[in-house]
């Protein structure tokens, strides 16, 4: 995508627009992990109920993972600063109704916009990067926001985690207004406007992704308190699968489809599309049941339990940095495969929590094995998932890895809360119920990594070691960054 003509003049100031760019996906992750450790205190300030509270990370990953690649396509058709714009614009305002919610409705409504804001905002400031950097330059750019994204999670929670302890829940969210504000102010006059490109949004591809997941979610969420036959689950299953088929025949029918049913020609896309949802599904419920472990039953304050996910983070990081030293020895698809099954371990550990256990050795422990698998595994899964696409379809590609990061991460936390729901009762003064609802949640995630392995096992592995052209490999191939995933 090139810049219009007024590039050269906005371009001299890298550092300033690399500054915006990261700041600004910063917030986003900020947001994620302010989730995690305010989630007891916002079911105790509106009183919600486990399902109910499910919803608050889900109505926004739902609709942040259904819009997502209608984002990415969107800034062809806009311009990546104006839409870059509005969508800081839809967030801060977004964050803002959040901070001021009354109740758990008016949450969640606010979080689902919010994640319409997100939306717009991830996917446009990696190609933010790619308009204003060239060569050595992007390369640096690129690897400031993988690193933002490394250890964006963990400063995340300490600093939701020192807000919601010192000031309230509410102010975690509210810090994005100003920060929002700020950045659409210098954004406008730094960013260079890039050129549009003619083509029309496929708006029914991202209802018809958006509302078949939500409804398969809702199901899913459901069936924990009204059991598998009830007519809503079974209503909201039904509704969810029908959307779906509509959606790929749609997309098989669309000029300019927002999920190009061709990138599912290669096994190993196809696969590691598969892998991540599964192993993203793990990975929510590990953050969404831990965090309520530490503050519940261990009477850890939303500071220490942000903290208490620095082993994990620490080493995830570490682990990272290593990956392109190991790639240059050993195949990725072994990487994956060595991530994923440590991670199975470290979640299998962590799994048999009981009352009496002590921080160090029952979670600290296990989450060193699950930061070193995830260190491992997330780069190779991105690879997979763009591997040998036509070069128009690289965009495309990188914006369905993230689709299935985000998918993931919301079936995965309806799965498991459906799971665990029959393990106890909603009741959080009870720490033997909670460790037990704890527990089985994690135990399904466990189960969740079982199948990604299996995935990666027999459909990736394979086809890696044999790998022959594709379909379309006799297209030019553009081996451009994929965006790095929210968690």
């Amino acid at each position: 995508m090139r810049l219009t003509k007024d590039a050269t003049e906005r371009s001299g100031r890298p550092k300033t627009i690399l500054a915006i760019i990261l700041v600004s996906y910063f917030m986003i992750l900020l947001d994620n992990s302010v989730v995690f450790t305010g989630l007891p205190s916002i079911r105790t300030d509106l009183g919600l109920t486990t399902a109910a509270l499910s919803w608050v990370q889900d109505a926004y990953t739902l609709v942040f993972g259904g819009l997502l690649l209608l984002g990415a396509r969107a800034g062809d058709l806009v311009g990546r600063r104006r839409l870059f714009v509005i969508g800081l614009a839809i967030f801060g305002a977004a964050s803002l109704l959040i901070g001021l919610a009354p109740t758990g409705s008016w949450l969640v409504a606010s979080r689902a916009l919010q994640g319409i804001g997100a939306a717009i905002v991830a996917p446009t400031s990696l190609a933010l990067i790619t308009a204003h950097f060239e060569g050595q330059a992007r390369a640096r750019a690129v690897a400031w926001y993988s690193a933002t994204a490394g250890i964006g999670a963990s400063l995340g929670l300490v600093v939701g985690g020192s807000l919601t302890e010192w000031v309230s829940w509410r102010a975690a969210f509210l810090v994005n207004v100003p920060i929002a504000v700020a950045m659409i102010v210098v954004a406008s006059r730094v960013l260079a406007e890039t050129e549009r490109r003619h083509g029309r949004f496929d708006s029914p591809g991202a209802l018809l992704t958006t509302l078949g997941m939500g409804s398969l979610v809702f199901g899913i969420i459901e069936s924990g308190t009204r059991g598998w036959v009830s007519p809503v689950t079974v209503s909201g299953l039904a509704v969810g699968v029908v959307l779906l088929t509509v959606l790929v025949v749609h997309e098989s029918r669309a000029e300019h489809p927002i999920m190009p049913l061709r990138l599912f020609r290669s096994r190993e896309r196809s696969g590691a599309y598969v892998a991540r949802m599964l192993y993203l599904g793990a990975m929510i419920g590990f953050f969404f049941f831990t965090t309520q472990y530490l503050q519940d039953v261990l009477g850890f304050s939303p500071l220490q339990a942000g903290a208490g996910f620095f082993p994990m983070t620490v080493v995830n990081f570490i682990v990272a940095m290593a990956v392109p030293r190991l790639s240059s020895r050993m195949p990725g698809a072994a990487l994956m495969a060595a991530g994923v099954t440590l991670t199975l371990v470290g979640m299998a550990w962590l799994s048999r929590l009981e009352v009496g256990d002590t921080y160090a050795t029952a979670v600290a422990l296990p989450m060193l094995l699950i930061g070193a698998g995830q260190g491992l595994a997330f780069a190779p899964l991105t690879s997979s998932g763009i591997v040998g696409v036509r070069a128009e379809d690289a965009g495309a590609a990188s914006g369905l890895v993230n689709t299935a990061h985000q998918m993931g991460t919301a079936l995965g936390l309806g799965i498991l809360v459906a799971v665990s729901a029959h393990a106890g009762t909603d009741g959080p003064d009870d720490g033997a119920e909670i460790t037990a609802h704890v527990s089985t949640a994690l135990t399904g995630a466990s189960v969740l990594l079982a199948a990604a392995l299996l995935v990666v096992v027999t459909v990736i592995v394979p086809t890696h070691l044999r790998r022959r052209p594709v379909p379309d490999a006799d297209h030019p191939v553009e081996q451009a960054p994929a965006l790095t995933p929210t968690r």
